[in-house]
């Protein structure tokens, strides 16, 4: 089959930038250094009023205003919690956390990365307002870890990666039970109830098996969403409500499947062409058939995935990274930079992630209650409990939560961006120096 010219030159190309697992953390990076230098610029003002332009949706007296800013850490931060969340069900239910023998070691371990960093930065901060910063440091960017990790290739084995990646996973459920326990305001009764309405409505779809994905983005974002917006517990628990909602079977198994696509393509390949450049419309009635079953024979929650995760990772955290990673230096940096806040941050990150999943590893190890992937040796470890240090965007996330205190906020985010440039940079050193076993 010849390539149009379009396929050539954009189709193609596009396509492998994508699904590259390298792009995502390396576009997420090139965001966050735009952020900076505009934040730093003469233009800085207009760099920060223009997030905290206010935009309002609703009507008469139901109505939402909220900044910019907001919008974006409320909303397009939800649809990344929603990806997450439907991330994690594919987890739980058939992938590397469905196992609970291969499950123990990244599960534990990514236990002892939340801990013991929140520890840490608690030595720093016992008391005060400052002390509600200790989720800061529990967080591990999956974007940035992975990008790193795939950066070096075959240089690492791939269990080592399948290791990582199911630890980021259950880091990042533990940041959510954070978000949803630790970090909301004021509860509204009325809202809370709406939204466990909604909730039930999108259970019920599942079990009565409802699969258009158009009903479930209505009720989730129209009712789930809005009502936890209103209801003081972070929106953003809403996406991942809504995501273990969707349905994880086929409507038809691979083996009926392949018993029709095999009648289909032999009934067109028999059907009489018309010798032009249309089809016929037997031919479309079959193509027809082909698309519905090809569609009954994925999951709802795969294709919504698979279809989710380019807006996530090139257009969702690229804008949050230009939203929140904007900091202004001043001629305080030294004195913000050594603040207990930002020292918290970054010796949890740096430190508390490597002691915690790496002390936990060696006793689940010692014990016999689990083992080293196959072909991972502990310096693989070292280097991937180094790299789980890189915190980024829920660290930023999880500090807009903590503080309302600007200054506050700055340290935080001072402390996250050394630490995780730091974690980067050894992790990735440690890991192009080891020798795969």
């Amino acid at each position: 089959m010849r390539l149009d010219p379009i396929d050539k030159i954009l189709i193609i190309p596009v396509t492998k930038f994508i699904s590259n697992s390298t792009t995502s953390g390396i576009l997420l990076f090139a965001s966050a250094v735009i952020a900076l230098i505009l934040a730093n610029s003469p233009i800085q003002e207009e760099y920060h009023h223009f997030w905290e332009q206010t935009f309002t949706i609703g009507f008469d007296q139901f109505i939402v205003s909220k900044s910019l800013h907001h919008w974006i850490n409320d909303g397009l931060m939800s649809i990344f919690f929603f990806v997450v969340g439907l991330e994690l069900k594919r987890e739980i239910m058939g992938g590397e956390l469905s196992r609970p023998k291969d499950a123990i070691l990244p599960v534990f371990a990514g236990l002892g990365g939340m801990l013991v960093p929140a520890a840490i930065y608690l030595m720093f901060n016992s008391s005060g307002n400052t002390a509600d910063g200790w989720g800061i440091p529990m967080a591990t960017d999956i974007a940035f870890a992975l990008g790193i990790l795939y950066l070096l290739g075959d240089k690492v084995p791939v269990s080592l990666k399948v290791f990582l990646t199911a630890l980021a996973i259950a880091d990042d459920l533990g940041a959510v039970l954070v978000i949803a326990f630790f970090y909301t305001s004021d509860i509204s009764t009325m809202s809370l109830l709406a939204g466990g309405i909604f909730l039930l409505i999108l259970f019920i779809a599942n079990l009565m098996g409802v699969r258009n994905t158009v009903f479930y983005g209505i009720v989730g974002i129209g009712g789930l969403w809005l009502a936890f917006l209103m209801s003081g517990i972070h929106a953003t628990i809403a996406g991942v409500l809504a995501a273990i909602t969707i349905p994880a079977k086929v409507k038809i198994q691979d083996k009926k499947y392949v018993q029709k696509m095999n009648a289909l393509t032999n009934e067109f390949e028999n059907s009489t062409p018309n010798n032009v450049s249309l089809i016929t419309s037997d031919q479309l009635h079959i193509l027809e058939k082909i698309r519905f079953y090809s569609k009954a024979a994925m999951t709802p929650l795969q294709r919504l995935e698979h279809a989710m995760h380019p807006l996530v990772a090139f257009v969702i955290m690229p804008v949050f990274a230009l939203a929140n990673a904007g900091i202004t230096f001043s001629d305080n940096f030294l004195s913000d930079l050594t603040s207990t806040v930002s020292l918290g941050v970054i010796f949890g990150l740096v430190f508390g992630k490597f002691l915690g999943i790496v002390v936990i590893s060696k006793i689940l190890v010692k014990l016999g209650i689990a083992a080293l992937p196959k072909g991972v040796s502990w310096r693989h470890l070292y280097g991937a409990a180094t790299l789980a240090g890189v915190g980024f965007t829920m660290s930023l996330f999880i500090s807009d939560l903590a503080f309302t205190n600007k200054e506050y906020i700055l340290q935080a985010k001072i402390g996250v961006f050394l630490a995780s440039l730091i974690c980067g940079i050894i992790g990735y050193f440690i890991l192009i120096k080891t020798k795969k076993t």
